[in-house]
């Protein structure tokens, strides 16, 4: 990989992790384009790198939320704040129980652009139902929906299945607030993700002999390449972020499913053809 493949390839990942696109999935379409059909050598390590980059966006993005989280927990009573910590708890407990139990049985299983391209139109058809289906408004989200969208944020291992897109939809089909729904679903994915990279971190540096014998031995990629897409990933995803919560609240999802399905079909399109 060089540092224009990695300029591209982080500026994907930061424009399409807030937006309802699946960025797992666009990073996997991204790399077989650049490389000739075949994923980057070391793609893990970039794909590690750019996913802390754009945690580190939402932190930016939303240090005024994040710093009323922490005000709250410090005063050590049960208040507004630590009912948002507990939701956001309550929300990682799926995903924790998948990350942890079954993700390497799910991406052994879920492989391929045949099944990012299905993903994508199970996205379009979730943004799609947010347009038709409009459920009256709740203000706060309850520890039940928290439960219930940290479970789509689960199903959201899938790649090609959008993480902000599954959460989004599955709190607006509730009846959660546009508003209060934009903060939640970006903060909920902070802890998880760090986790998932530290999980990943320690494939590259202590890898199993599973592990070995299934993937081979992460390549280096030179330190620069990963500093171009960090940056890239960064900068990119400050902006996402900051539009996706704009459009949450005000604007209909329907165009996002439109692209998705769009997608999705030529993703199927062309797996089925290189078959």
């Amino acid at each position: 990989m060089d540092w224009i493949q990695a300029l591209i390839l982080g500026l994907v990942q930061g424009l399409t992790e807030y937006l309802p696109v699946s960025s797992s999935g666009h990073l996997q379409i991204g790399q077989l384009l650049l490389n000739d059909g075949e994923p980057f050598p070391g793609g893990l390590t970039f794909d590690i790198v750019v996913h802390v980059a754009t945690v580190l966006a939402t932190l930016v993005i939303l240090w005024k939320e994040v710093v009323w989280i922490f005000k709250g927990l410090f005063k050590f009573q049960w208040n507004d704040e630590t009912r948002y910590t507990a939701n956001i708890l309550i929300s990682m407990i799926p995903i924790g129980v998948v990350g942890l139990c079954f993700k390497d049985q799910i991406e052994a299983i879920f492989e391929g652009t045949l099944v990012v391209g299905v993903c994508l139109c199970v996205t379009a058809c979730l943004l799609a139902l947010t347009h038709f289906y409009k459920p009256k408004e709740r203000e706060h989200i309850s520890p039940l929906h928290a439960f219930i969208i940290g479970c789509a944020q689960a199903c959201a291992v899938l790649p090609g299945l959008s993480r902000s897109g599954s959460t989004i939809a599955t709190g607006l089909l509730l009846g959660n607030s546009r508003k209060s729904l934009a903060q939640f679903s970006f903060l909920m994915v902070i802890p998880p993700i760090l986790g998932e990279a530290l999980l990943d971190f320690k494939h590259i540096f202590a890898p199993s002999a599973e592990y070995l014998a299934e993937h081979g031995a992460e390549a280096a990629i030179a330190p620069g390449v990963l500093f171009v897409g960090f940056i890239a990933a960064f900068v990119s995803g400050c902006f996402a972020c900051k539009a996706m919560i704009e459009l949450v609240k005000r604007t209909s999802l329907i165009w996002f499913a439109v692209y998705c399905a769009v997608i999705g079909v030529g993703v199927i399109v062309y797996s089925c053809m290189g078959c």
